[in-house]
């Protein structure tokens, strides 16, 4: 309390400087009222200080006075105040709030300012009575020289101590008051929470596009380039063939990556550089978002993945494609230097996203032998169609690391649900390890995306393959 007494001793000073010009106008009216010359120097009546109070609470719930003060608690009482989210709208939980701190900042303030303006000159001035040798008048008393002044010196300091004891309890009355009125209401803290749950939500949807994009392609990638690799000595057209795969699915996956990125950037800058100094909104170096592939068209590439596993390629094959994906994002960045916050983020949002009307092109992308038998489903609903199409990409990318052989896909609308089955058998030469598992992330996602839906997911091996089962009803039941 001691290394605060000093700041918190000039915000009461501070208090009882914005009092004075109530005051005084107080004082001004007083004295028109009643017909008396105002006594602009010494504005101490108690009757004007109580009715100019519930001008400062006006004050307060009027105007924006909350960073004011918010910024004097934090500085000068030294309180740890949290920093309220910012609003469009003032509620008026906040106003009277913080027109309740003001009122007390400016009431507590100006008496400690009174104070502190008539005992230090008259404690001073008790203190050179003993030495003045002769009587002095001092409020209607006769001091002479002795004992007398010495005890009126006394009670002087006395005084002064009183007056340092006032102002360290309103220093500290003020500073646990502080928090409860010019912290975030109920209201905010709640707006606030909901903010954090949206940002949290819309970070884990990215993270599952990124994980179904990326993770198909890089999983493509690394089976069409163990495929080129066996079949580049004695079928070079094929292995042309899986290299254009690799490619159509590196470009969609950087495309995604970048779109991702851009989003993310986008919401975390959002707040913080809203816009500059001169008003303008806020440069960013975030790069261009991306677009999702839709529909590549896709040669005959079935066959390439017929037998081959992957084996040792996954790792070196991953890694390259994330270095590569890491530097054309970095490249893209640093070519997006100098678009305005704004426009990155209507961009990023703007980007469509695929539906089940890009079905041809993921499995054109996919290099695998898929047999579809596909319904007509110009009628599922869009929300269903997006997430249908991540399910589907992600049980694809499964059926490949875990099944063999051709992938059966088949998706159609049935009664009020779309149906979606992803299947492949075992050669039945070897088993495999991948297929004693139920699944990692994607399966995880999988079931996020359809428990969203309020559908129903069967995923993992059996006796004939890998299979995955998708139930997802077209209208949300009550």
């Amino acid at each position: 309390m001691r290394r605060n007494l000093p700041r918190r001793w000039a915000c009461l000073i501070l208090g009882g400087a914005l009092l004075m010009p109530y005051m005084m106008v107080g004082v001004l009216i007083s004295g028109m009222v009643r017909g008396e010359s105002a006594n602009l120097l010494l504005p101490a009546q108690v009757g004007v200080f109580a009715a100019v109070l519930p001008v400062v609470a006006m004050t307060g719930l009027f105007l924006p006075v909350r960073g004011l003060v918010v910024s004097a608690a934090q500085g000068l009482l030294g309180a740890r105040v949290e920093t309220p989210p910012r609003q469009a709208g003032r509620s008026w939980q906040e106003r009277r709030r913080t027109a309740a701190w003001f009122t007390l900042h400016l009431g507590i303030g100006g008496v400690v300012s009174g104070c502190t303006l008539a005992i230090v000159p008259f404690t001073l001035f008790t203190l050179v009575l003993p030495f003045t040798g002769r009587t002095t008048p001092v409020l209607g008393f006769l001091i002479t020289p002795g004992w007398v002044a010495v005890w009126w010196a006394v009670g002087g300091v006395a005084l002064l101590g009183a007056l340092v004891a006032m102002a360290a309890g309103a220093g500290e009355l003020l500073a646990r008051l502080a928090p409860v009125l010019l912290g975030p209401t109920p209201g905010e803290r709640l707006a606030a929470a909901e903010e954090h749950a949206r940002a949290l939500a819309e970070r884990n949807r990215l993270a599952r596009e990124l994980h179904d994009s990326v993770g198909h392609a890089l999983s493509v990638v690394t089976l069409q380039a163990a495929a080129a690799g066996r079949v580049l000595d004695r079928d070079p057209a094929t292995a042309r063939t899986a290299l254009a795969a690799i490619e159509q699915s590196a470009r969609a996956a950087l495309d995604d990556l970048d779109h991702v990125l851009g989003v993310l950037r986008a919401n975390d800058r959002r707040g913080a550089t809203d816009h500059r100094p001169d008003g303008h909104p806020a440069r960013t170096t975030s790069g261009t978002a991306g677009h999702h592939a839709k529909g590549h068209p896709g040669g005959t590439t079935g066959g390439v993945m017929g037998g081959t596993t992957g084996g040792t390629t996954g790792g070196t094959t991953g890694g390259a494609a994330s270095g590569a994906a890491s530097g054309a994002a970095g490249g893209r960045d640093a070519e997006g230097s100098g678009r305005w916050a704004g426009a990155e983020d209507r961009d990023a949002r703007r980007v469509p996203r695929a539906t089940l009307a890009d079905l041809g092109g993921l499995v054109a992308a996919s290099g695998a032998e898929v047999r579809q038998e596909v319904g007509d489903l110009s009628g599922v609903p869009a929300v269903v169609s997006r997430e249908a199409y991540r399910i589907l990409q992600e049980a694809l990318t499964n059926a490949i690391k875990h099944g063999h052989g051709p992938v059966r896909l088949t998706a159609a609308v049935r009664g009020g649900d779309l149906r979606l089955e992803v299947s492949n058998p075992h050669d039945g030469t070897r088993p495999r390890r991948e297929s004693a598992r139920v699944g990692g992330r994607g399966v995880a996602g999988m079931r996020e995306r359809v428990r969203l839906l309020r559908g129903e997911l069967e995923a993992g091996p059996t006796e004939a393959g890998w299979r995955v089962a998708v139930r997802l009803p077209l209208r949300s039941s009550p």
